[in-house]
């Protein structure tokens, strides 16, 4: 495995790779990898001649209160997780080679109306960082498919559309959300969570279910559904502060009033230092 910091370098090997008819795919992240990376990572290998995988903390999708600094670093084990799983490049730049102008002046992407609502609403400017970032990361690495996780349904969602607003003619994959036994989905926040409530966290997700159960049976009033979340949620969690719970548009993202169709069940609970997110695709007929 070949390690990279620099763009130049990055663009120039998978350019290369690239006109020799490779294909080269690309797993952005943001490090302290878990077991979810390493699916992510596992299917990049398994459909594509060459995969790369990123490591960059992007300090322009935190807000001002937010984790950067603290935000759990670990190369060498991240290093360790990329060799074993077959990784061709590691790329791992650092800020003045993504912003070589400064992270808080120059360009930005900014993906209009679906940023605005769920984690948008609470977060702002966080997805134009993520857009931006994202969209450097495609112009260096040029692959031909990119790998992302649908526990950042949002995020998902974004990338979508900027990849078919920019044309850059890339096949975003999503992968389905890796889950501890008891349904918590991984992250790398959940180590910031204590004893007790790491035992209280899954009923996020058994609300996503209780939820989708009630839309199964005929509920169809989005309001209900957002309430049932709250209410559930704070019931099982102690002390916990959630930004968002409800039934939302599953391509527009807009909170829906009637559920219909294809809908997606979303939350995001600040325990403590966590801020989690879930989500749950549900069909209503």
């Amino acid at each position: 495995m070949e390690v990279f910091e620099s763009a130049f370098r990055m663009n120039s090997w998978s350019s290369e790779k690239s006109c020799s008819g490779l294909s080269v795919s690309l797993v952005p992240t943001m490090g302290a990898l878990h077991r979810a990376h390493g699916e992510l990572i596992r299917r990049a290998v398994a459909e594509n001649d060459l995969t790369v995988v990123s490591i960059f903390v992007n300090p322009t999708q935190f807000g001002p209160a937010e984790d950067f600094k603290a935000y759990p670093r670990d190369f060498e084990s991240d290093r360790e997780l990329c060799e074993k799983e077959g990784v061709d490049v590691l790329f791992s730049p650092k800020i003045s080679e993504m912003y070589p102008n400064g992270a808080e002046s120059g360009t930005e992407v900014s993906v209009k109306e679906i940023s605005s609502f769920m984690c948008g609403a609470h977060r702002p400017g966080h997805f134009d960082g993520v857009a931006t970032v994202v969209a450097k990361l495609f112009n260096v690495v040029r692959p031909s498919r990119a790998y992302f996780g649908l526990k950042d349904y949002q995020q998902f969602q974004i990338i979508k559309r900027l990849n078919s607003d920019l044309i850059f003619g890339i096949e975003i994959v999503g992968c389905y959300t890796v889950r501890e036994s008891d349904g918590l989905a991984l992250s790398s926040r959940n180590r910031y969570l204590d004893k007790q409530q790491r035992r209280q966290v899954p009923y996020i997700y058994k609300a996503l279910l209780k939820a989708a159960e009630q839309i199964k049976n005929g509920e169809t009033d989005g309001t209900k559904i957002s309430f049932f979340l709250k209410e559930f949620i704070n019931k099982h969690i102690d002390g916990c502060k959630i930004d968002y719970a409800g039934a939302y548009h599953a391509q527009r993202l807009h909170p829906l009033k009637k559920v219909e169709g294809e809908v997606v069940l979303a939350a995001a609970v600040w325990v403590g230092r966590a801020r989690l997110i879930d989500n749950l695709a549900v069909q209503k007929k």
